[in-house]
């Protein structure tokens, strides 16, 4: 009685672990993989689900976009520099049983292929390239990151540069290529305005020439220009005096015949 007693008890607790062994629940964003004695046997949907214990073995794959850093890399580009390069990857499962069967594990190979890749990508181009078409790197890299995981059953959404590491003396020689970028540009925008000036000099000048006393204003204006300073010492030169001289005359002339004009005006009105 006793050792019937004990049989069951035995065959209880085995029918309880055997029961927990064959439940299982898949998420739902899992793919539950059976294999039963070593051959596929189907894909389990969300839920839970039943397996035979010690005969299937089922593997959850996550169907999750997973967030894959690449380490950074020493890469020579085209033309003979040496930087650092780090990106991020990200890519998700589409086809469970490729992912299971025809690739032992999906997030090693895609670290190893996407460094491989990288180095590769940007040892082709030059570094001004590199830098500046980011854009175009990255799709390059992502394609052809899927069409290599497209067999494992991973799609590669999306691929971006991190960073880009420099050598100090290619930082300072683009400092100077920068310096020397914009001096040259200050150079051209003041010739252009140098020639702007000359142009506009020559009309003034046309203009003075039309009117010799537009001239003599102008040096007096420039004269008085420069007396502000009441420590100014102004040497003015002899013609100049007798320019001055010339300018009063004609200042006298015109008051004359205005006050010849106004008393014209008078005696007219008077009659």
């Amino acid at each position: 009685m006793v050792w019937l007693w004990i049989t069951v008890i035995v065959v209880a607790i085995v029918a309880i672990i055997l029961f927990f062994m064959s439940v299982k629940i898949v998420k739902q964003y899992e793919r539950g993989v059976v294999l039963r004695f070593g051959r596929l046997n189907g894909v389990r949907d969300p839920g839970i689900r039943f397996i035979i214990p010690v005969v299937d073995v089922m593997t959850k794959v996550s169907l999750r976009v997973v967030t894959q850093p690449i380490q950074s890399q020493g890469i020579i580009t085209r033309d003979n520099v040496s930087v650092g390069v780090s990106a991020v990857a990200y890519y998700r499962v589409t086809d469970a049983v490729k992912s299971v069967i025809v690739i032992e594990n999906v997030t090693a190979a895609i670290d190893q292929i996407a460094q491989t890749t990288l180095r590769k990508v940007i040892g082709q181009h030059h570094l001004d390239e590199a830098l500046s078409d980011t854009a175009v790197l990255n799709l390059n890299i992502r394609e052809i990151l899927d069409g290599t995981t497209a067999e494992w059953g991973v799609q590669v959404t999306l691929v971006e540069l991190k960073d880009i590491l420099l050598p100090d003396a290619m930082k300072r020689a683009m400092a100077r290529q920068a310096e020397a970028e914009r001096e040259k540009r200050a150079k051209i925008i003041a010739a252009e305005g140098e020639a702007l000036a000359a142009a506009q000099l020559g009309v003034a000048s046309d203009t003075m020439m039309s009117h010799p006393l537009a001239l003599q204003l102008r040096t007096l204006q420039t004269l008085v220009e420069v007396g502000v300073d009441k420590n100014t010492l102004v040497v003015v030169p002899a013609p100049l005096l007798g320019s001055i001289g010339e300018l009063t005359s004609f200042i006298d002339r015109e008051a004359a015949v205005a006050q010849v004009r106004a008393d014209v005006g008078k005696v007219a009105g008077n009659r």
